[in-house]
């Protein structure tokens, strides 16, 4: 018989085994949706957190101010704190958050200075005021507490930032119980989702073994006078 000459020959198999950059890229793309999966989730979850116990400090973190004045978000934040040492949950208060573009006035400066008027003694006031963001206010909050003998805060923040508030005074060795202001999170759920994917990818982008100065000391007591660190 004779043999049949139009016969192809085998085409190679385009398994993905023999492309093993697109195995990367599938792993790669894989890691980032499971990280981002289970990391939105967490998000989520604390953004509905109440403070179950007293700590040592109560620390408002810091949003816009204008002139001296704090932001209607940051006013929220800051009357959230002040409920909370209105009922006992910590002696005292930190402010936090550089001056930004202001040269005149700072975050942490302008919440202080609201705080003092609606009532909270100026002994029971911190103000952190040279943080530029998250993640420094959090590592200077942490070597103010260290300095004064505190370990244990709440953390006072917007629902969908408190995650990662808490992610990073951990790594300083802080206990932490979450504040999120109320009615914070967002109500379209586009605008939610984009809030925890910004979240997440910050969380995915924090570095490690972030270095400050340390501030200026306070007495050891949890009664401590109100200064700019």
């Amino acid at each position: 018989m004779a043999e049949d000459t139009n016969s192809s020959p085998p085409r190679k198999s385009l398994s993905l085994w023999r492309r093993p950059w697109l195995l990367l890229l599938l792993a790669v793309v894989g890691a980032l949706c499971l990280f981002f999966g289970i990391t939105g989730s967490r998000i989520v979850r604390a953004a509905a957190e109440a403070p179950a116990k007293r700590a040592d400090v109560i620390v408002v973190f810091g949003a816009a101010e204008y002139a001296g004045r704090p932001s209607p978000v940051y006013r929220a934040r800051l009357d959230h704190g002040y409920e909370l040492f209105q009922k006992g949950m910590a002696p005292v208060v930190i402010t936090t958050g550089g001056s930004a573009q202001d040269p005149d006035f700072s975050e942490g400066g302008v919440g202080r200075d609201y705080l003092l008027r609606r009532g909270i003694p100026e002994l029971a006031l911190i103000a952190e005021t040279q943080g530029s963001d998250t993640a420094q206010s959090a590592a200077r909050v942490a070597n103010i507490m260290r300095t004064n003998g505190m370990g244990s805060c709440i953390a006072v923040s917007d629902a969908y930032h408190v995650f990662r508030i808490r992610a990073l005074l951990e790594k300083e060795g802080v206990q932490v119980e979450l504040a999120p202001r109320p009615e914070s999170r967002p109500h379209p759920l586009w605008e939610r989702f984009a809030a925890v994917m910004r979240e997440g990818s910050e969380l995915f982008g924090v570095e490690g073994g972030i270095a400050v100065n340390e501030p200026s000391a306070l007495s050891n007591q949890h009664s401590a006078k109100a200064i700019e660190c």
